[in-house]
């Protein structure tokens, strides 16, 4: 009888101490790459605070598997979004929606103005095959696409520096879902978040940088007819597009041409007037 009561005193403890122990690990600090419970705002804090780091070198293989280092993307901003080729979701609609207004970027920008890398964080199974066939899948298909492979010990230190947590699930990863916009230089410039944004929210940025973006080996002429053309650069919101708005030029090119013409108006009637005095 008594050994009967000791039993049911156990079991009656061993939900309390199953509920103590998910307790515990939920009060655990997140970190990446551990099988720990998922802090969003943690996440997004971690994420911003990146803005403005400098990023070390990090070496990559590409889909082609040549080697590839984050210096030889640098010259021009670049577009870093980090994927797991095994997700059969969030990460496809995410990159589809990248490509989209990545598109519309450059028909605003031009084809060269920036890059994008798409870096798989799954180092057991983003092969560069897998992240060919990811790829394949969502039809990315532009230019200045990098489909890149990273190791353990890289991917935790860029994943540190870009502000990037994730952690491993029994369905794949949880992670923030950003693109990291950086600058020519290697730095972090912005971050944006969402499956799917509002185009200005990468565009914008993009457009920031590559205004001030100094342009070697070009003409005056041709330096200033892109400056020209990238401040006339206006958002659309009702076709999601971007278009060239040369309207602040022409308002300036007839207030010029008006003052010309008032100029030269007043000098005739002084003249006009100065003629019976000569006389």
């Amino acid at each position: 009888m008594r050994f009967t009561n000791l039993i049911s005193s156990l079991l009656l403890l061993l939900p309390l101490s199953v509920t103590a122990a998910n307790f515990q690990s939920a009060e655990r600090p997140v970190t990446t790459g551990t099988e720990q419970k998922f802090d969003y705002d943690l996440a997004l804090k971690t994420s911003q605070s990146a803005i403005g780091k400098q990023l070390a070198d990090y070496t990559f293989t590409n889909a082609e598997g040549k080697t590839v280092t984050l210096n030889e993307l640098r010259g021009k901003p670049l577009v870093l979004s980090m994927v797991f080729t095994s997700c059969y979701q969030i990460c496809p609609m995410t990159t589809r929606h990248l490509s989209k207004v990545v598109e519309k970027a450059r028909d605003a920008m031009g084809e060269d103005s920036f890059s994008v890398a798409v870096i798989g964080f799954d180092t057991r199974v983003d092969t560069p095959e897998a992240m060919q066939y990811f790829a394949n899948k969502q039809g990315i298909s532009q230019r200045n696409w990098n489909l890149l492979s990273i190791d353990e010990e890289n991917l935790e230190a860029l994943s540190k520096d870009i502000g990037f947590i994730y952690y491993p699930t029994s369905s794949g990863y949880d992670h923030l879902i950003q693109a990291t916009v950086i600058d020519a230089d290697g730095k972090v410039y912005r971050q944006v978040y969402g499956q799917v944004f509002d185009t200005p929210l990468l565009v914008d940025p993009l457009l920031e940088l590559v205004l001030g973006r100094p342009k070697p080996a070009q003409t005056f002429i041709s330096s200033l007819s892109d400056k020209i053309k990238l401040f006339c650069t206006t958002y659309d919101p009702r076709s999601d597009g971007y278009y060239i708005n040369y309207s602040f030029f022409v308002e300036i090119f007839v207030g010029i041409t008006v003052i010309v013409a008032v100029i030269f108006f007043m000098r005739g009637e002084l003249r006009k007037g100065r003629k019976p005095s000569d006389e």
